[in-house]
């Protein structure tokens, strides 16, 4: 359902909680407030993009796939501030399968934008380890100093710090089989 039958449906239910508190029926006029909240909610935060998150926090992939599938035309169904977040959860499910086919969603999701930080850095942090897997160690470098300046609350540290580690062992490998 797209973003403007959902604010028309919210501006009826608006109309009807007055018109319940007006003719006297109080009860029905906070649980008609508690519903139109709650639909206002879904305005800004798309209940699929909700449900594919949790699924991704408690790892379940497929079923984050299929909510996020469950959004035909992300454009209309989404605010565009969730436009960057829908096609960082499809590089992260990607990634999953096929690490070098998820490059295409997460620089789609930094060219649409992300609002916080610690997302840009996983972003950033993703994008680095599939530059370090096509043995492009600048570009590697790049993107892991800009995912540790944007990871201010030092979410992802550890993740860094592993990958640095790794990208001294990519030296080394080439150093032995350049001789």
């Amino acid at each position: 359902m797209s973003n403007l039958v959902r604010i028309i449906i919210c501006s009826l239910l608006i109309v009807g909680t007055v018109a319940l508190f007006w003719f006297g029926h109080w009860g029905w006029g906070i649980l008609a407030i508690l519903i139109t909240i709650l639909a206002w909610v879904t305005v800004f935060f798309n209940e699929k993009m909700l449900l594919a998150q949790w699924f991704l926090r408690k790892e379940r992939m497929d079923k984050a796939e299929v909510w996020l599938k469950k959004i035909n035309n992300y454009e209309t169904e989404l605010i565009s501030a969730q436009h960057g977040y829908y096609h960082m959860l499809l590089g992260l499910i990607e990634s999953q399968r096929a690490p070098l086919q998820s490059e295409k969603f997460f620089k789609k999701a930094l060219a649409l934008g992300l609002h916080m930080d610690h997302s840009v850095a996983l972003t950033k942090l993703s994008l680095a380890g599939i530059a370090m897997a096509k043995r492009n160690k600048r570009e590697a470098e790049k993107l892991l100093a800009e995912a540790k300046k944007a990871d201010k609350n030092k979410l992802l540290e550890e993740q860094i710090k592993l990958m640095k580690s790794q990208m001294g062992m990519m030296d080394k490998q080439q150093f032995r089989y350049s001789r």
